[in-house]
């Protein structure tokens, strides 16, 4: 499996609230978020991790040129990032996408935070939808606690009926920044650029539009870390959530 991390925003909201290293770097449990990804994708038997950092924080294209040529933990990591500013996640995605056109991929970004657990089990959900004939698994929650949540229609058996910026009345989940996909994509994300779009959610819709066969993974929650306050909630969920495990 080849995963790509979107680590290019600037992290303007926390840097606004005294956070003084880029969101990649952020520590959550005594972790860099982008380093807390790399180890999640390596458990899951990553053959390749892509990773598109911005120009204006080399504190970040340093990191991971450590983490490339001297891995990570003592793991050998198969990495290789880019480092461009883009104006929006769905460029980023675009620039990384040269990277993932040929086999299946998982895309998330850098500030993404689940519980490890149901990760394993996503993966496993993806692999066989892919056997299946489907194109792509969303990764979505019910639990809600974001500035600008995109809406996610499914129907009974978890097919996606469709993307929406507001809730009208019927939908339980929102997009959790979690997308498995197969090479199919690729062709959906150069339509959507050459549309001049620029935002995932539309990039969502256009996999709607192009017929693609969706399904969404219900993940316990999914977090952001957008502001400072988000890094004591992830820590919190964290810690919960390797309770839970070793009790389980």
């Amino acid at each position: 499996m080849i995963f790509a991390i979107i680590a290019a925003g600037e992290g303007s909201r926390l840097a606004a609230e005294g956070i003084r290293l880029p969101k990649p770097l952020v520590k959550v449990h005594d972790e860099h978020l982008v380093d807390r990804l790399i180890r999640i994708f390596m458990n899951c038997h990553a053959e390749e991790i892509h990773v598109i950092c911005n120009d204006l924080t080399p504190l970040v294209s340093r990191h991971l040129e450590e983490i490339a040529a001297n891995g990570l933990n003592g793991v050998r990591i198969p990495l290789k990032y880019i480092v461009k500013s883009t104006p929006s996640s769905m460029h980023s995605f675009f620039e990384l996408s040269p990277y993932l056109r040929h086999r299946p991929f998982v895309l998330t970004t850098v500030d993404t935070i689940f519980r490890e657990d149901d990760f394993v089990e996503y993966i496993n959900h993806f692999e066989q939808w892919l056997q299946e004939g489907g194109d792509g698994l969303m990764g979505v929650t019910d639990y809600i606690d974001d500035e600008k949540p995109l809406y996610v229609g499914t129907d009974a058996e978890m097919n996606i009926t469709g993307f929406y910026d507001n809730d009208t009345g019927h939908l339980k989940y929102i997009s959790g920044g979690i997308y498995g996909l197969n090479h199919h994509a690729i062709e959906t994300l150069n339509n959507c650029m050459n549309r001049g779009e620029s935002r995932m959610r539309n990039f969502q819709r256009g996999l709607v539009k192009d017929a693609r066969k969706l399904k969404a993974f219900n993940f316990t929650k999914v977090l952001d870390i957008d502001h400072a306050s988000d890094i004591r909630k992830a820590e919190e969920f964290i810690g919960l959530a390797g309770k839970t495990a070793d009790n389980e």
